[in-house]
């Protein structure tokens, strides 16, 4: 496409697309990319409902764009259609910036998958409000309790050890630490894709979670992160039973057991990769604690050996059962 008529078209594409309705979702956040990954993400939180559902975007290979304080959703993606296209950053930015009326009320922040970064906290964006632009990430925040907030996000981000989660997570802890949404607490949201596309979207989004509506929303956000890794594991040890690797399998189980201990399907299946690896003897105690839990997973049992699932005999399996609760 010829930069005339891909001009032209970004004229048209932003004139009838973005939106004159304005959503008041003030917030903080943060977009970023992993250096040594290429992984993209954003993160937020703020006392709205569903915060979520309207700020966060990213594409694999392409972006991650925060759109808040009077948001107008066409942000998003917008800028990652632009961004797809090789605009950088900032040129998206500039470019839908300068077709919309309401860029006053608007906080929009974007990275590339080069990491390049550029925001903007328009002049009417509620105090405090503002945004710092750092080495591959941008922190911003309106209607904030005081000016500390996006510094202090920065600061969390940058002397962060971990993933690019981990790294996420810090800085949203520090802008509530230091005083927040000047409104309180409500939903907060996590997404991450990877550096480049797989052209399979269900591959190239690694994490993606939200707390729709919550007295704590970043406590439960952590609290999803840590599941969401733990089934990653489960993820795992399905792949290797499926290809026949019980040693992998029992490895990616017991993570996710270790990780989450009260969770009965991590410790079942645990126990089913022991009883394949032939050490039937370990995977009683299990199987007990199991049973006792819920007695739907007895009924289970049975089944799994008929779809080569769960590799016994007749009497390994008697042996199992045997550690159920006798029901009366």
């Amino acid at each position: 496409m010829s930069n005339l008529v891909f001009s032209v078209t970004l004229v048209l594409l932003v004139s009838t697309q973005l939106s004159s309705q304005q959503h008041p979702i003030h917030t903080y956040s943060i977009v970023a990319r992993d250096s040594v990954t290429g992984e993209m993400g954003v993160a937020v939180q703020s006392h709205w409902f569903s915060v979520g559902s309207l700020v966060t975007w990213a594409e694999a290979g392409v972006g991650a764009v925060a759109t808040q304080s009077f948001v107008d959703p066409a942000y998003g993606p917008l800028g990652l259609e632009l961004m797809r296209a090789r605009k950088t950053a900032k040129q998206a930015l500039e470019g839908l910036l300068a077709s919309d009326p309401g860029e006053a009320v608007r906080q929009v922040a974007m990275i590339d998958a080069k990491g390049n970064v550029a925001a903007h906290t328009g002049r009417k964006c509620i105090p405090d409000a503002g945004h710092i632009v750092g080495e591959q990430f941008s922190v911003q925040a309106n209607l904030m309790l005081n000016d500390k907030v996006w510094p202090a996000m920065a600061a969390a981000y940058r002397v962060t050890n971990g993933d690019l989660a981990d790294r996420l997570l810090a800085a949203l802890d520090a802008a509530q630490e230091v005083g927040g949404d000047i409104r309180g607490k409500q939903s907060a949201a996590i997404l991450i894709v990877s550096g480049k596309s797989t052209g399979r979207p269900w591959v190239d989004c690694l994490m993606e979670l939200r707390v729709e509506d919550h007295p704590e929303p970043l406590n439960e956000l952590r609290r999803l992160v840590n599941v969401h890794r733990a089934y990653q594991h489960m993820n795992k040890g399905d792949l290797a039973t499926e290809h026949n690797d019980i040693d992998g399998a029992l490895k990616e189980y017991g993570a996710a057991m270790k990780m989450m201990p009260d969770n009965l399907e991590m410790k079942y299946w645990t126990a089913v990769s022991l009883v394949n690896a032939g050490r039937v003897e370990e995977s009683l105690p299990l199987f007990k604690a199991v049973f006792q839990g819920d007695p739907n997973w007895i009924e289970l049992t049975p089944r799994l050996p008929k779809v080569d699932l769960l590799k016994i005999d007749d009497d390994g399996l008697k042996k199992i059962l045997s550690v159920a609760p006798s029901q009366k």
